[in-house]
């Protein structure tokens, strides 16, 4: 009988539609007798929570280049379905295609979680949580930290628990601070930020939380530096850049849906993009890449080749609610000038308001972190004499920063939004109250409303929202 061994970090539920569920996991390092690293295996079965037992043990590899850290794809599960998982890892001398299920497997000290699959029915509402920023102070080769920012995850566990269930976890940006305040101790070395990755998703409440809900990611400029990338400099491009990228990849990026099922019924290619899409119910999502492919020189946000697949995703009549996720916030602007956010990238924030004007596109929302705290709004981007026609915007930010949070007064929240041509371009609508500490947001999205509600970071109820379409 072999011992199947826990997870080191993780389980992590990545992308999950609605007959495939990814599960990410993290195994120990170690090396032979002759100086190699000892080959390792992850392993993982899944059934249905209410009916059937486990289906037959799924093996993949745990790889020393990805900081022995692996995927498993479960394949032809039922749509709008609750299973439970186990999953751990192994040593073995074995190829991949010499284990079998018939070894036998003790897996009683095995990880375990369970989620629900994403809905093919477009009239079926969605509920999520998202946030963004969760602070993780770590100096001169240690970590200083205590579990105030864990607690926010204590907090939505606590809502799921009693009953108050959730399709998705969206992290938006900033789950690491490898930039320490920009000046104490940044890292450059990819040992460095493995690290801190480690440190940050093995804290028992967050490790919990992605171990039973489908979570999705992406990053913002703390994952590399602070204002990535306008104070890079060839050696930063050269050395930061490459180690915060690859541990970006088996952190936050392999467990999404950039990479692709091939024909054989696996994944395949490797990611030379960092933006991706997925469905669930009633809502179609973008996941932007705003950090590594923007401008600063040139004002552009992304790529062309991002910006066009943006474009012609929200105008591919699939009548669903449109929510773009982008780490700095589309609108409202802040009344400093702000060489950051997409009030510095008015072209393109013009290109993608024309055309959903255009387009007579409705339902779309920005989701959206970075500024420490967090608000809802709704903008109306209707040419003047017409009816008219909003969008919206959630920011939802921080999950913990121990440090002052940005006030309601540091926002134009009432009056206009620029374009690059005409500073009374777009006219705000409702403003949410806006709250300036430790937070996260419950979104729930159905085919005629959305709404928000804020609760801070021990779980109390701060204020709510609601936008009909």
């Amino acid at each position: 009988m072999r011992t199947i061994k826990p997870l080191t970090v993780g389980p992590i539920v990545g992308h999950t539609d609605d007959n495939h569920a990814r599960i990410w996991g993290r195994a120990d390092f170690e090396l032979t007798a002759s100086g190699q690293p000892r080959r390792t295996f992850g392993v993982a079965r899944i059934r249905k929570k209410t009916t059937g037992s486990y289906s037959s043990p799924c093996f993949f590899k745990m790889n020393p280049n990805f900081d022995m850290t692996g995927l498993v794809l479960f394949k032809e599960l039922d749509a709008d379905t609750q299973y439970i998982y186990q999953i751990g890892w192994f040593f073995s001398d074995k190829e991949l295609n010499e284990l079998r299920s018939s070894d036998g497997w003790d897996w009683h000290n095995a990880d375990h979680g369970e989620f629900y699959t994403a809905s093919s029915d477009s009239n079926l509402e969605r509920e999520f949580i998202f946030g963004s920023c969760r602070y993780l102070l770590k100096l001169f080769g240690g970590s200083w930290f205590d579990n105030r920012g864990d607690k926010t995850f204590r907090s939505i566990i606590k809502q799921v628990d009693d009953g108050r269930s959730i399709n998705k976890l969206l992290m938006v940006g900033d789950q690491i601070y490898a930039d320490d305040l920009n000046f104490l101790s940044p890292d450059v070395q990819v040992d460095a930020y493995l690290s801190r990755y480690r440190e940050a998703f093995s804290q028992p409440n967050i490790k919990k939380l992605m171990g039973r809900v489908s979570t999705y990611m992406t990053l913002d400029d703390h994952e590399i530096e602070d204002n990535w990338p306008s104070n890079a400099d060839a050696r930063d491009m050269m050395v930061k850049y490459p180690a915060a990228m690859h541990a970006y990849q088996v952190y936050q990026m392999s467990h999404s849906s950039v990479l692709s099922i091939g024909r054989n019924g696996n994944l395949e290619g490797t990611p030379d993009r960092f933006y991706y899409r997925f469905s669930d119910g009633c809502c179609d999502f973008f996941v932007t890449d705003s950090r590594t492919e923007r401008d600063p020189v040139e004002k552009e946000m992304m790529s062309e080749e991002q910006l066009n697949e943006l474009l012609d995703w929200l105008s591919d009549g699939s009548g669903k609610a449109k929510l773009i996720v982008t780490s700095v916030p589309f609108f409202p602007d802040t009344k400093k000038s702000n060489d950051d956010k997409w009030s510095a990238y008015r072209g393109h924030r013009d290109k993608i308001i024309d055309h959903i004007r255009t387009q007579q596109i409705r339902k779309v929302i920005f989701l959206s972190g970075d500024v420490h705290c967090s608000m809802s709004a709704e903008l109306d981007i209707s040419d003047r004499g017409e009816a008219p026609l909003k969008i919206y915007s959630i920011i939802s930010s921080a999950f913990y920063w121990p440090y002052p949070h940005m006030k309601r007064k540091q926002f134009k929240l009432t009056g206009f939004v620029a374009s690059e041509s005409d500073e009374q371009a777009y006219t705000l609508g409702d403003v949410s109250e806006v709250y300036s500490g430790d937070n996260f947001s419950r979104v729930r999205v159905s085919n005629s409303a959305l709404e928000v509600e804020v609760f801070e970071r021990k779980g109390d109820f701060e204020n709510r929202i609601r936008f009909e379409f």
